[in-house]
């Protein structure tokens, strides 16, 4: 969709569609192409409306790039699906949709690969931001499955996880007959609403980069990130370098087992360090257990809830956690209103390293490049186990749990310190 005209960018670029302002010397739209070569995706449909000429001017059949491009010209405005209708008769599979806009580094083939194979009518790709105060949000059920969508216009009365619509999207080509006419089609009130509905979407959450450029301050930072190298280090293709941190004790106060919302509360300058971690090459994803779970003082739900809460508060301070994976497990039996079926010796409570591996396999990490902070001897532990360097942080327990007899790489007041003496030893 490479229609826009880009009127919050004005200041940047005045007289071109908004896909053709440059960045770094090549307009926005190419580096999207050029990410879709990568992934062996060669045949491109462009929509185009507002200075269209320019667009097919400097791409025109795309052979100079080694792609196969054609043209949807909208006379009129259609919206943000209108134009689909012109492929009800030759559109025989699957296909992916993009707002043209958007700096991408992304495995498509591995998103494609999700979309297939959980065979619903569309998937969305998610991801965190700085700014989830003032986006569209999607919610998800603890399948994946798209319950809602939260506009960044209406107001918010609970917490929300991060997930962010990225305008990024795979179609089965049955999405098609949800449009029976050429007419202006609005594509998340009119197309995937009702999907959401019938339990026919999808989210597929990354942290592989995805920006809009459409105001000054965001345009600045992709061009700094296009410079810095950031955009391909992230690509899922690519092994990834990961932080995983603790919950309890390192991010938040440590107050025993957190079973509210109202009893998670950040420690000072928790978001500024995991703002820092963003910025990086480092995914920052937090392991957890969470045997309140098993024990039967919270549910999923609550646990979820809780999570909620720590991703609305880091994301008014502009940070954010690529995920979060907990273990609800606990081996310990006697607790009143315990959840039997949870009382096992899983693999994934720490200092097993079951959430380590499968973070390392959803988002392709390198467990040997990547670290682990914590506030306890079980951290370390689960760190050492897994091949991580690790940092064991003196808030929360501070190490005095004395589980396990471990020495740690390093150690730091607080995760802020940790975080700086990760990146002064990698300088």
């Amino acid at each position: 969709m490479a229609g826009g005209k880009g009127t919050r960018i004005r200041e940047v670029a005045c007289d071109v569609p908004k896909p053709m302002i440059r960045i770094n010397g090549k307009p926005v739209l190419e580096y999207q192409l050029e990410n879709l070569k990568e992934c062996g995706i060669r045949d491109i449909i462009l929509v185009v409306g507002y200075l269209s000429d320019q667009i097919k001017d400097y791409f025109k059949d795309g052979s100079a790039l080694g792609l196969n491009i054609s043209y949807i010209n909208e006379d009129e405005p259609l919206g943000t699906a209108g134009a689909l209708f012109f492929l009800k008769e030759d559109m025989n599979e699957d296909f992916l949709l993009l707002m043209g806009d958007l700096i991408t580094g992304v495995d498509f083939n591995r998103f494609m690969e999700f979309h297939k194979k959980r065979g619903k009518t569309a998937t969305l790709f998610v991801h965190p931001n700085s700014h989830p105060y003032d986006s569209d949000l999607i919610v998800t059920d603890g399948d994946g499955n798209v319950t809602a969508v939260l506009p960044k216009n209406e107001e918010r009365s609970s917490y929300y996880r991060n997930q962010v619509n990225a305008g990024i999207y795979a179609f089965s080509n049955k999405v098609l007959d949800l449009i029976p006419e050429k007419k202006k089609t609005d594509l998340d009130k009119e197309i995937i609403k009702p999907l959401i509905s019938k339990g026919e979407v999808e989210a597929y959450r990354s942290g592989e980069y995805v920006k809009d450029m459409g105001t000054p301050d965001r345009y600045e930072a992709v061009a700094a990130d296009i410079k810095n190298g950031i955009i391909s280090a992230r690509n899922l293709k690519n092994k990834q370098k990961c932080i995983f941190l603790d919950r309890d004790g390192t991010i938040n106060e440590y107050c025993g087992f957190v079973r509210r919302p109202e009893e998670l509360k950040l420690m000072e300058g928790t978001a500024e360090a995991i703002r820092r971690i963003n910025s990086s090459e480092y995914l920052c994803i937090v392991v957890t257990n969470q045997p309140v779970i098993a024990r039967g003082e919270c549910s999923f739900e609550d646990v979820e809830e809780i999570n909620a809460k720590l991703e609305t508060e880091l994301g008014k301070k502009g940070a954010y956690i690529d995920d979060i994976f907990y273990c609800p497990h606990h081996p310990d039996k006697g607790f009143e209103g315990e959840v039997p079926e949870l009382k096992t010796d899983c693999d994934c409570r720490k200092p097993k390293t079951g959430l380590l591996k499968r973070a390392a396999e959803r988002y392709n990490i390198d467990l040997n490049a990547s670290y682990m902070i914590g506030d306890m001897t079980m951290d370390i532990q689960c760190g050492k186990n897994g091949g991580l360097a690790t940092v064991l942080v003196e808030t929360g327990v501070a190490g005095k749990d004395g589980k396990y007899d471990v020495i740690p790489d390093l150690k730091a007041r607080d995760l802020s310190e940790a975080v700086e003496l990760i990146f002064m030893r990698l300088a």
